[in-house]
């Protein structure tokens, strides 16, 4: 069974390549990573990590919804969450990035990692992506999280 999830996940990928089969092939036997347009069948929140990883500890602890697929890039410490396209979308907040129609992602395979990028919730196949109101409420949870933990000015 979980062989026909990660392939379910590949072709859903892979279908917003504008080249589905040149993108598997460059996940195979490329670099490893692919340069995909968000705005089409998703858009991406990249956060900074430790933000992205608390937010997505919270998430986690919905028993009625898993989160959706989210990558890690080890190398800028970012997190991404993978969102459903909203061209009118407004996220504000420090270290915040939000890539629509118009921006590309860096994309690996969702059966391993690739350079610095990683899959921590690799795409099923379904389609299914995080959804903005829980997200924006684990971040801002993360955040608070993080306000109480951060060391005191001048410590």
């Amino acid at each position: 069974m979980p062989d026909v999830m990660w392939m379910q996940g590949v072709e859903w990928l892979a279908a917003a390549a504008s080249d589905p089969r040149a993108c598997k092939r460059e996940w195979d036997q490329g670099t490893g990573t692919v340069l995909m347009e968000a705005g089409r069948f998703w858009d991406v929140l990249s956060v900074p990590e430790q933000l992205g990883l608390l937010a997505l500890d919270i998430l986690w602890n919905d028993p009625l919804r898993a989160p959706g697929p989210t990558l890690v890039d080890t190398a800028s410490r970012r997190v991404g969450f993978f969102l459903p396209p909203d061209p009118a979308s407004r996220w504000v907040g420090s270290g915040l990035r939000h890539a629509g129609k118009g921006s590309w992602v860096a994309v690996p395979p969702p059966y391993r990692a690739a350079r610095f990028l990683e899959w921590l919730i690799p795409p099923d196949g379904t389609g299914d992506l995080h959804t903005a109101v829980p997200l924006e409420l684990a971040l801002q949870r993360a955040n608070g999280t993080l306000a109480v933990l951060a060391p005191p000015p001048g410590g």
